[in-house]
């Protein structure tokens, strides 16, 4: 068994927001990979995709998700499961949003061009 205390937790920043890192396979070794979301008000991700399943939580706050041709309004209390080669912009709302993540620990992201972007440093 791994413990993964508080202090251990990794933070990376975006122009957007913060990601914490709960758990990963450089992060306790795990297989899956856990991390917050905490989106800056009114930002936007860039467009991208996933090549695997990714699980969103929404703890706090409002986004809009685009997700392939739909565009989903969500809040705290909502869960969006986003398949993979599907691309997806999640954009806070006025009071920005905290959301918990799963993905495979080796998902990577996938440029709108085509181009493999790699693992970000939230999920490795």
């Amino acid at each position: 068994m791994t413990v993964i205390r508080a202090t251990e937790a990794r933070r990376s920043e975006t122009p957007a927001g913060v990601m914490t890192t709960f758990a990963s396979p450089g992060q306790g070794g795990a297989r899956q990979s856990v991390w917050q979301v905490d989106a800056r008000p009114g930002t936007a991700g860039p467009k991208h995709d996933f090549d695997r399943e990714q699980i969103w939580a929404f703890v706090t706050g409002a986004a809009t998700v685009e997700l392939g041709d739909a565009t989903f309004e969500v809040a705290g209390g909502d869960t969006v499961i986003m398949p993979p080669h599907t691309a997806r912009r999640v954009t806070a709302a006025a009071e920005g949003f905290t959301a918990v993540v799963t993905a495979a620990g080796d998902a990577k992201a996938i440029l709108p061009d085509g181009t493999v972007h790699g693992t970000p440093p939230w999920i490795a």
